[in-house]
């Protein structure tokens, strides 16, 4: 057909009608699928949160602690560990994850966790490991030593530790010390995790600031993952997501933790 009939039949009504039809529907077949993607993903994500539930539902009790690296127990099913600065809010993050008020000492005075303590949960697949905090001058130089090599041992030799959460405190930021540990940890391909605790304690759009600037620090490191948790363990924002997030880590799902339950 000639390039002119067929111009006039593009400006035609008729074929201006079935034109803005076929647009109409073209329109409405994505939103529909953009819709259902969104049902889907919201279905997954709610999944992932009664998955984490079901995880620390259960009651998670001290295991050990280990002051020296030899006295480490073979590695039995994933472990998973939380390090940071001193009074970063550690404990009390623990404690929020597992419901247990008193799982994890918590204190006003910075460097009380010394050692790497073990956490575990009946028929739970994973451990929880609660690092010494690091960046406390006031301890003794050959004490920060101790924790330091200790920590670096740890990282460095256990081959079922699936996820490091690095906590920083969202009053703060990233701090010096802080970026000296994630060194240490690209350098030992440990994939960490960064986890702001204490966000209930800066407003909504420092937080964001807050989150953006973080982003754009890892995007450079090879071993961070890149989602960020924000949680406030005095309110629990964040916690039913962090908890998803082990159990992800875990591959669990949420059959297998009713069928355990009811076993």
């Amino acid at each position: 057909m000639p390039v002119n009939q067929l111009l006039r039949h593009r400006r035609h009504p008729g074929f201006i009608k079935w034109e803005n039809l076929l647009t109409e529907y073209a329109d409405s077949a994505h939103e529909q699928a953009m819709s259902e993607n969104e049902i889907q993903s919201n279905a997954e994500h709610e999944h992932l949160l009664e998955v984490g539930r079901l995880l620390f539902a259960r009651p998670w009790k001290f295991e050990t602690s280990v002051a020296k690296i030899d006295q480490l127990v073979m590695p039995q099913g994933i472990e998973v560990a939380f390090v940071g600065r001193s009074n970063v809010g550690k404990s009390s993050l623990i404690n929020a994850l597992t419901g247990r008020k008193d799982l994890a000492r918590t204190s006003n005075t910075p460097g009380r966790t010394q050692m790497l303590n073990f956490f575990s949960a009946e028929n739970a697949p994973l451990k929880i490991v609660d690092m010494p905090g690091y960046g406390y001058a006031e301890a003794p130089k050959k004490t920060v030593d101790a924790w330091t090599n200790l920590i670096f041992d740890y990282l460095r030799g256990r081959a079922n530790l699936k996820r490091l959460f690095l906590l920083i405190d969202s009053r703060h930021g990233i701090k010096g010390n802080d970026l000296s540990a994630m060194e240490v940890l690209d350098k030992s391909a440990v994939v960490y995790q960064i986890v702001l605790t204490k966000s209930d304690k800066v407003k909504p759009g420092q937080l964001e600031r807050l989150e953006i600037a973080t982003r754009e620090k890892l995007s450079k490191r090879p071993a961070a993952f890149p989602d960020i948790l924000a949680t406030s363990s005095n309110k629990n924002t964040g916690i039913p997501e962090l908890r998803a997030e082990i159990a992800k880590i875990s591959g669990l799902a949420a059959s297998d933790m009713q069928s355990q339950d009811s076993s």
